[in-house]
């Protein structure tokens, strides 16, 4: 059996001057290239799309190839909350919680049905998307979606973080979306 080793795909450097022996970028630039290959995910698994997120951590798929090999089971040392599987209402107080530990910067991935949108569970007691109780960058749909469109979804998410400015954060918009979901002091 023959290995097929490959080479390291090197990132490319952001936009600025180069001559030999030296570089110069804006801050914000290098800010980015920094945050989006090393995101720190969090992951709130409650049913089948949990077995896939183990799956696309495992070996075959490996997120780590992509910045995200440290899993955060803390709030507070993540900067994207993967919101997997079904959210109870019961629930949602606990994600919004979780999602307001988090320090600034920070994103949001639903995958799966369920959590973009209560998938097949249209009833009283399941939330119909996780949008109903914090702001969502990503949906990934399927059920369970395969591991592939997860990738692909951290991936778009990864794109987000190095495009974002630093006054993202302070923008009008930005503060019309948190006030929208009762988070004026975010």
């Amino acid at each position: 059996m023959s290995e097929v080793i490959s080479k390291p795909n090197i990132v490319a450097a952001p936009d600025g001057h180069e001559q030999p022996g030296f570089f110069a970028t804006s801050l914000e630039k290098a800010v980015g290239l920094a945050r989006r290959n090393s995101i720190w995910p969090l992951p709130f698994a409650t049913s089948c799309c949990g077995i896939e997120f183990m799956a696309m951590m495992a070996p075959h798929y490996d997120l780590g190839r992509f910045g995200s090999e440290r899993l955060s089971f803390s709030p507070r040392q993540a900067d994207l909350l993967m919101v997997m599987g079904t959210i109870s209402k019961k629930m949602g107080p606990i994600v919004r919680q979780v999602y307001e530990q988090m320090a600034e910067p920070k994103w949001v991935l639903a995958m799966g049905a369920c959590a973009s949108s209560g998938g097949i569970f249209d009833t009283y007691s399941v939330l119909q998307g996780i949008d109903k109780v914090i702001p969502v960058d990503v949906y990934v749909p399927g059920c369970p979606p395969r591991p592939e469109q997860v990738i692909d979804g951290i991936m778009l998410i990864q794109d987000m973080v190095g495009k974002e400015t630093f006054r993202k954060r302070q923008s009008p918009e930005y503060r019309n979306l948190m006030t929208k979901y009762g988070m004026e002091n975010h």
